[in-house]
């Protein structure tokens, strides 16, 4: 795995990531907004938890369309249907848990531990996602929503969703890039985020989903880790 750094734009700013597979083909990463993230790689569109509403509000109708859309869970700020009536196109395939196949009406369901080959190249696994802290677990209850792992050829990519650093992160293996939110009383403090990452060891790492959380601070703590910390404009 080659890894470097690109900055480009659509119609407005927005942040990119590119990185090189082992078979020389590019995968680039775009920094949407919060935890919605656009990627490409041969010819494919991926999205994760694509919002329209939530400031700054996105037209998706001015982006690629979708050939998959991952998305976790059913709040508001991961499940808009507007966004996926704009992404979709006659061919694309959602997976989701259980619950937003419930209210979308469609999709491809994935429960925890279950995997999927998405298209050749691409195979994904549903990991979990929940609350920890005492009276948080309401907001995440375990079981019920998805975090997930993408592997596109050799790249190993980490999506959390909305979690806290739980014990199951300890399985994830030879992680190349992760997304890990920081937002509590959602998601993880800035030091159970430095916690998970040095749990998972991610060649790469994505702080997402951070609202007004002093996420440089994580970059901070994780120095000389030899972790790659990218702060993007995930607020």
């Amino acid at each position: 795995m080659t890894i470097c750094l690109a900055i480009g734009c659509m119609a407005q700013q927005f942040e990119k990531d590119v990185f090189t597979t082992a078979s020389g083909k590019k995968l680039t990463i775009t920094c949407i907004k919060h935890a919605s993230i656009m990627m490409e790689y041969d010819g494919k569109v991926i999205y994760f938890d694509p919002v329209t509403n939530m400031e700054p509000r996105t037209d998706f109708t001015t982006w690629q369309k979708a050939d998959f859309i991952f998305v976790t869970h059913e709040h508001h700020d991961h499940f808009d249907s507007m966004a996926l009536t704009e992404l979709r196109r006659n061919y694309t395939v959602v997976y989701c848990n259980h619950n937003v196949y419930t209210q979308w009406g469609s999709g491809y369901v994935l429960a925890n531990g279950d995997k999927a080959e998405v298209c050749e190249n691409i195979t994904v696994e549903a990991v979990p996602a929940y609350n920890t802290t005492a009276g948080r677990e309401k907001f995440h209850p375990k079981g019920r929503d998805n975090g997930y792992v993408l592997n596109v050829e050799d790249l190993r990519i980490y999506v959390a969703g909305d979690t806290e650093d739980i014990p199951e992160m300890a399985n994830l293996k030879d992680i190349d890039i992760a997304f890990l939110p920081c937002n509590q009383p959602y998601t993880m403090t800035v030091e159970q985020l430095v916690k998970a990452a040095k749990t998972i060891r991610p060649k790469v790492l994505f702080p997402y989903h951070y609202n007004d959380t002093p996420v440089r601070k994580v970059a901070m703590f994780l120095g000389g880790s030899g972790i790659d910390v990218r702060i993007r404009k995930y607020q």
